[in-house]
């Protein structure tokens, strides 16, 4: 959560700040800011709300200076106002600093910082940090840069919790310094300039190269040169310098209203791009280059662990199904969040996949570490290949997807549920799946991508059923095997973009409780393609039919028995069973996106959310 932005160079650096944040508004957009060195001293500009707000407040009253700071927030401690707004100052005034993540003692620290007579001017964890690095660094002897370095390691030394920080301070000039600890940062490389970034695709364009700081480490930087070492006094780890072509740079949305909107038609493509080079055609497998592991070792995985958050857990949940019907390994999958204080036992042969979008998911990246100091091989399936899981892991899958703007997840989860598809396929190929099956499965899979491009011309059909139901106030989602995770999926996109009450269960506990909450302005959503467990999802809808439940179906082509049945049917192309979630789960993100916009609602910025949950 939260965005940071920094530029120290021979430019203005207000125009880097401001367009660096905009790119950045996935991560919270509940205020802005930006601290800009200014003829020697620093001006703080704020506003509540969208970075277009910071725009306004600048051209209102401008600021220019070859040196600054800023943020996106996404609220944790203290509400959304002016006050709370980053960049915070220390006691002195002098130093500003910007900060993503949770002090987990920031109320200890604070009642110390007053007992000094220090009074705080807002109700955030972060303003904690720039009053110790500001305390420490007045009763320090050295004034210099090499003294403000020593200052923010005296006090990080007392922070608990997780931080990425920023920070300018007026007597030191042009010189940023910026440090990390459980939240993602990178430093930005120019002929004219350095940066800051929480995303190095908030910087694309403007830097040539790119570092991610490691775990622990600090670093400063004045536009020319920087360095890295570590909190503790610890030397680095060898700094990687990567080029700035390869990181995702922020797109347009084109023809499209909403960048959500655009993410859900780009899937055909997104899909091809994560089979390239990765089907095997003469062998009927898959292979991934980033799962360095022979054979031998892979036939030892008895069991697989995928842990997740949000979209990333329900794809996982749909790869369960998938791999062990492809391969017959056992497959557990666990919520993240929880999973990383659970004491579960690890069985040799245990191999652990963590699942996550942006790569940096807080709850996430703590399971894997969890998993890792126990021994068990840990892989990242990310969209990122330079994030934090994909650096740290044993190997991992790239899911090629793109730059995911919208906040709502929808081509990212089509390609981690066609990656995992993929992985079963490679582990059923190993031990006991056919070449004739593998060959057919490796068909099936390159005619995806034309399926779900026909697929998504169901849109018109999907919005004029939105339009209808838009004013229901709840709605029932049921599927059955690895559609189930589809109703989940369906589920958590239209609460997260209407704002709507969703729930999702599979389509047998109907009789089993659900039930009560059938009525007749109350639409129940079937995923039933026809697959074996078709004649069983009908049974279920006679059930709601029966209470005067309405009923919308995602169904094959094909099939009349829907339409004769329910009030309202989308069909998609006929397909292998275990290839339908990723089909099934397109009218539903359509659904969401259309009744979003029909109730007037921010798509792709919704209430209350961020795109890269990186604090707890």
């Amino acid at each position: 959560m939260c965005g940071i932005v920094g530029y120290v160079g021979d430019s203005d650096a207000v125009p880097f700040l401001l367009e660096g944040l905009g790119r950045l508004e996935y991560r919270g957009y509940d205020s802005a800011g930006a601290a800009v060195l200014n003829h020697g001293k620093i001006e703080i500009r704020k506003a509540v709300g969208h970075v277009s707000s910071l725009v306004e407040e600048i051209k209102s009253h401008p600021v220019s200076g070859t040196s600054g700071i800023s943020h996106t927030r996404w609220a944790t401690h203290g509400g959304v106002t002016l006050e709370n707004a980053h960049p915070h100052r220390d006691a002195s005034g002098k130093l500003a600093l910007v900060h993503n993540g949770v002090v987990e003692n920031h109320k200890d620290l604070r009642t110390e910082l007053e007992s000094r007579g220090h009074v705080f001017a807002s109700q955030t964890d972060t303003e904690v940090i720039s009053r110790l690095i500001g305390e420490a660094f007045d009763g320090h002897g050295d004034k210099s840069r090499d003294g403000l370095v020593e200052a923010a390691r005296e006090a990080l030394q007392q922070v608990r919790g997780t931080y990425a920080i920023g920070v300018l301070h007026e007597d030191l000039g042009d010189f940023l310094l910026a440090a990390r600890r459980g939240s993602p940062l990178a430093l930005g490389l120019g002929d004219g300039g350095q940066f800051l970034a929480s995303d190095p695709a908030a910087i694309a364009g403007w830097a040539s190269n790119f570092v991610y700081l490691n775990e622990g480490e600090i670093a400063w930087l004045d536009g020319k040169k920087f360095e890295v070492a570590g909190i503790d006094g610890s030397a680095p780890a060898p700094v990687v310098v990567r080029s700035m072509e390869k990181a995702a740079k922020a797109g347009t949305k084109g023809k499209f209203e909403h960048f959500m909107q655009k993410e859900i038609h780009e899937q055909p493509e997104s899909l091809r791009e994560a089979m390239r080079g990765r089907l095997i055609a003469d062998q009927g497998t898959a292979c991934f280059h980033g799962i360095e592991r022979s054979p031998e070792e892979l036939r030892q995985w008895e069991t697989l662990i995928f842990t997740g958050c949000g979209t990333s857990f329900n794809a996982a949940l749909a790869g369960e199904y998938i791999i062990e019907f492809l391969s017959r390994v056992p497959v557990e999958c666990e919520i993240a969040s929880e999973f990383r204080y659970r004491n579960s036992p690890l069985e040799m042969g245990t191999a652990v996949f963590a699942l996550s979008q942006s790569g940096e998911t807080a709850d996430t990246l703590a399971a894997m570490r969890e998993i890792k100091r126990r021994g068990a091989p840990t892989f990242g399936i990310c969209n990122n290949p330079f994030s934090t899981i994909s650096r740290e892991s044993d190997g991992g899958i790239d899911l090629r997807a793109g730059q995911e703007v919208g906040v709502a997840a929808t081509k990212s989860f089509t390609s981690q549920v066609l990656v995992l598809t993929m992985l079963g396929l490679m582990l059923g190929r190993m031990r006991d799946l056919r070449h004739t099956e593998g060959k057919k499965i490796l068909s099936a899979l390159e005619k995806l991508p034309d399926l779900v491009a026909e697929t998504l011309e169901v849109d018109e059909v999907v919005r004029r059923i939105a339009k209808k139901y838009a004013a229901s106030e709840s709605f029932l989602f049921l599927g059955r095997q690895a559609n189930f995770p589809v109703a989940l999926e369906g589920a958590l996109k239209l609460k997260e973009i209407s704002y709507i009450s969703t729930c999702a269960h599979p389509s047998a506990e109907l009789k089993h409780g659900v039930i009560a909450l059938v009525n007749e302005s109350t639409p129940s959503i079937f995923i039933a393609p026809r697959d074996e467990l078709f004649e069983k999802n009908l049974s279920n809808i006679e059930e709601v039919k029966a209470r005067n439940g309405p009923v919308i179906a995602v169904g094959t082509q094909g099939d009349d028995v829907l339409a004769d049945l329910c009030d309202d049917v989308v069909l998609v192309p006929a397909c292998e069973d275990f290839l339908t979630p990723i089909l099934t789960v397109l009218p539903l993100q359509l659904l969401a996106y259309h009744i979003g916009v029909e109730l007037g609602c921010d798509v792709d910025k919704p209430r209350n959310l961020a795109k890269s949950v990186t604090v707890e």
